[in-house]
């Protein structure tokens, strides 16, 4: 059996602008049904979602056999964790709050196995291997393996031209609440300081050679970000999206007392 390819890192090499979908129901049911509308990514959220190894494993068996690429935000960069994902299927693993190159070293360390990281052998027990039916997995896993990090603080957006220049490190992924929050304007992504460093961000991913990714589910900040050189972009969260349309559709019957237009801090 041949090396499962990974589409999304495929895709990251060329130039298409790729949209993607957060999902938070931490259902295979509901990740199914997303995969289904043709997004080209879907984000299975391990740091915020009620996620945890057996119910992101089931959604990535549902949404297998769907042109959906799906991509893991795991809770921490734990190699220890980080081993658990990969040995389920994780081909693209997303890592929060990475701040330094030092750290974006040790998560591709942990990516990838020994003498090049610290990767522990499954073998034939992880569901990655295909149970051991694909030959010289331990030699060729690396190549299908896509790490983005996350920049979201000012420590990090400082950093961030050493953290994407990091070998290893194919993408940086810009997180504008955390980042706003960390820049003493919570809950203002739009604040100019942090717009600045978004952009700052983007420019200095690009710079290395890497791609750069954000999470805008409001059409105009979407469109900027993607004009400022973002290449995979998530426009929408599912549970934010079902209730606006819960929302809109009780609307129609009966008014809202206090109708309030979506967030714009993510």
């Amino acid at each position: 059996m041949d090396l499962p390819r990974n589409p999304f890192k495929a895709r990251l090499a060329g130039s298409d602008t790729l949209y993607g979908l957060w999902a938070g129901f931490a259902t295979g049911y509901a990740a199914e049904i997303t995969a289904s509308t043709g997004y080209d990514w879907l984000l299975i959220d391990g740091e915020h979602a009620p996620n945890t190894v057996p119910s992101i494993l089931a959604q990535l068996q549902a949404v297998a056999p769907y042109s959906t690429a799906p991509v893991v935000r795991c809770v921490t960069g734990d190699a220890v964790l980080i081993k658990q994902l990969l040995d389920i299927g994780v081909q693209t693993l997303m890592v929060p709050m990475v701040e330094t190159a030092e750290q974006a070293r040790a998560l591709v360390r942990a990516m990838r196995y020994p003498p090049h990281g610290i990767r522990g052998v499954g073998g034939g027990l992880a569901r990655a291997t295909r149970w051991d039916a694909v030959p010289d997995y331990l030699h060729t896993a690396h190549s299908e393996l896509c790490l983005i990090v996350q920049v979201e603080s000012r420590l990090g957006s400082d950093n961030v031209a050493e953290i994407a220049a990091v070998e290893g490190v194919d993408a940086v992924f810009v997180g504008p609440a955390d980042l706003s929050s960390g820049l003493g304007h919570a809950g203002n992504p739009g604040h100019p300081e942090v717009q600045a460093r978004i952009r700052a961000a983007i420019e200095a991913t690009r710079a290395a050679g890497k791609v750069a990714g954000i999470l805008a589910p409001q059409e105009d900040d979407a469109r900027r970000y993607r004009a400022w050189g973002c290449q995979f972009v998530a426009v929408g969260i599912d549970i934010s999206l079902f209730r606006q349309a819960a929302l809109a559709n009780l609307a129609r019957y009966r008014p809202l007392e206090a109708p309030q237009p979506p967030s714009r801090t993510y």
